[in-house]
């Protein structure tokens, strides 16, 4: 008897679209999760993300690059340098002041890479290389020399038929250099793509692997559509830091996390670089 795993990530704080990704792969007979990284932030779900992350309950979960910044920023380990950092470390704070106990504790104990043997194949996780989960080393249109990396690390990952990556925010299959498979399930909450035509679809995207005793019988690019503006009032209810940002991403699907003189503007307009010196300064304080 097969299996369907429902394979997603990079969610990004958005409880409305993990909420129709989970409908829906319970609709299609999912099986089994697995959860490849970036759970919180931007977006403003935070206990309503984890509460429905543990229903879901993946059996497979490695950390991504914004978990990092997650585990750090709460902990006021982001010097703002930058306004890109400022935002990070503000955004962070706004988890902080919302997080059930324990939750941060959790992501920190999760792996950047994990391997699992599924029918006749072995599949190595990681959210972007296997000891790295930031960078553009395999954004979708780099040389396929770039993506044998993801089958290093773990000594079951360089036998591995099967890569699995998250973090460029685009559904993919390709392949490595000796033709192995490599797959990404697209984004939960951010999808991304620089031609607008194909940036207007926005649904929530997650990948149903179907697996039988052959191997792959069947991959399903899945988009979801949900209601955005229940994210958006719940951002408006909590006092989501960088409102207006969040409100262009709804909007466009754009991102705006690397526009420096953008976020510089909002940060110095809400004053949030006195507030993370003062969230800093008390978690000092309190050491």
């Amino acid at each position: 008897m097969g299996e369907k795993i429902a394979v997603f990530s990079d969610v990004h704080g958005s409880a409305t679209g993990l909420a129709a990704v989970y409908q829906d792969a319970q609709h299609l007979g999912a099986t089994d999760y697995w959860f490849v990284g970036d759970l919180l932030m931007p977006g403003p779900g935070v206990n309503e993300v984890w509460d429905l992350f543990c229903q879901i309950n993946p059996s497979l979960i490695v950390r991504g690059n914004w978990d990092d910044l997650v585990i750090n920023g709460v902990a006021g380990r982001i010097p703002p340098t930058k306004p890109s950092r400022l935002y990070f470390g503000r955004l962070a704070q706004y988890v902080a002041s919302r997080v059930q106990p324990g939750v941060v504790e959790q992501m920190a104990k999760w792996p950047l890479q994990q391997t699992r043997q599924v029918g006749k194949y072995t599949y190595t996780v990681s959210h972007n290389l296997p000891d790295l989960a930031m960078g553009q080393d395999l954004f979708p249109t780099n040389p396929a020399q770039n993506f044998d990396r993801l089958f290093s690390g773990q000594t079951a990952a360089t036998t591995a038929q099967v890569a699995i990556y998250a973090h460029v925010h685009h559904e993919l299959m390709c392949y490595a250099t000796d033709e192995r498979l490599v797959l990404n399930p697209g984004s939960v909450g951010e999808p991304f793509n620089r031609q607008w035509d194909l940036q207007a679809d926005t649904r929530a995207q997650y990948m149903l692997l179907e697996v039988d005793e052959q191997g792959i019988a069947g991959i399903n690019y899945r988009h979801v559509a949900y209601d955005k503006e229940e994210d958006w009032q719940m951002a408006c209810d909590y006092d989501l830091p960088y409102l207006e940002l969040y409100r262009r991403q709804l909007d466009s699907g754009r991102v705006d996390t690397h526009n420096q003189e953008l976020v510089a503007k909002v940060s110095e307009e809400h004053h949030y670089a006195q507030e993370y010196a003062a969230f800093v300064k008390e978690i000092q304080q309190s050491k």
